[in-house]
C-alpha cells in the first residue's frame, strides 16, 4: 500500500507496529544480512556461567596438584604464540620439575597405554603452567579449542585415543566446560627426546 503524504505514513506508523532490525556489517566480508546477536539474544551462555563459577586453581588444589615451573625451549621457537584471542602452545612433554621425562619410549613396546595416559596428563599439566607463565593466571582461558596429541607408537599399536584421553579427561576435570576440546591423536615412530607422548594446543583467551 503507497502513502500519498508523510502524514498518512506517520498515521500508518503509529498504528501499525514496528519489528527493528539491526545489521551488522563486517570490513572483511562486507555487508552481513544476518540479524546482530546482540539485539536477538542474551550474551550470558552456559560457557559463560561456567568461566563465572568454575575455579581451576580449586580443582588442582583438591587433587594436591601444584602448578609446575614451564620448561625452557630446546629449540629455535616461542612455547607461546598469542594472535588475537588465541594462544597456540607448542608442544608440551610429560617432564618433572627436575627435566625428567615420565615413561619415555615407545607405547606397545616398553610403555604401557597406562603409562603412556599418565604421561599424557602430565603433558596438559605441563600446558597449563605454560598458560599459567606466559598469561599470568588461568582466569585468562575462555576456552580450550583443541588439543593435538602425538603418541610415539609400536606399528601395531592403535590404541592413541585412549592414550590422549588422559589429557582430554584432566582437562574436562581441572575447567569444566571450558575443558572441552576438538581433538587429533596421532601416532608416529619417534618423539623428541625419546618422549613417548607429546600434546600442543590452542586455547581461547580472554583479552
Amino acid at each position: 500500500m503507497g502513502y500519498s503524504n508523510p502524514r498518512s505514513l506517520a498515521n500508518a506508523l503509529i498504528k501499525r507496529p514496528v519489528v527493528l532490525v539491526i545489521f551488522r556489517t563486517d570490513s572483511h566480508s562486507g555487508f552481513d544480512r544476518s540479524p546482530s546477536k546482540d539485539a536477538t539474544q542474551s550474551q550470558v551462555t552456559p560457557s559463560s556461567l561456567n568461566a563465572m563459577t568454575y575455579d581451576p586453581y580449586k580443582v588442582l588444589e583438591s587433587l594436591n596438584i601444584e602448578l609446575p615451573q614451564p620448561a625452557t625451549p630446546k629449540g629455535s621457537y616461542m612455547p607461546m604464540v598469542i594472535h588475537d584471542a588465541m594462544a597456540y602452545l607448542s608442544g608440551a612433554l610429560p617432564t618433572d620439575q627436575n627435566g625428567e621425562l615420565l615413561a619415555p619410549g615407545v607405547v606397545g613396546i616398553n610403555v604401557s597405554l597406562e603409562e603412556a595416559a599418565a604421561a599424557a596428563r602430565l603433558c596438559a599439566l605441563n600446558l597449563m603452567a605454560r598458560l599459567q607463565a606466559d598469561l599470568g593466571s588461568l582466569a585468562k582461558v575462555r576456552r580450550w579449542i583443541k588439543i593435538t596429541g602425538f603418541v610415539a607408537s609400536a606399528p601395531s599399536f592403535t590404541g592413541q585415543p585412549q592414550v590422549i584421553n588422559g589429557a582430554s579427561d584432566f582437562l574436562v576435570e581441572v575447567f569444566g566446560d571450558l575443558g572441552k576440546h576438538a581433538r587429533s591423536a596421532v601416532g608416529v615412530a619417534a618423539l623428541p627426546l625419546g618422549s613417548s607422548v607429546e600434546i600442543e594446543a590452542i586455547v581461547e583467551i580472554w583479552p
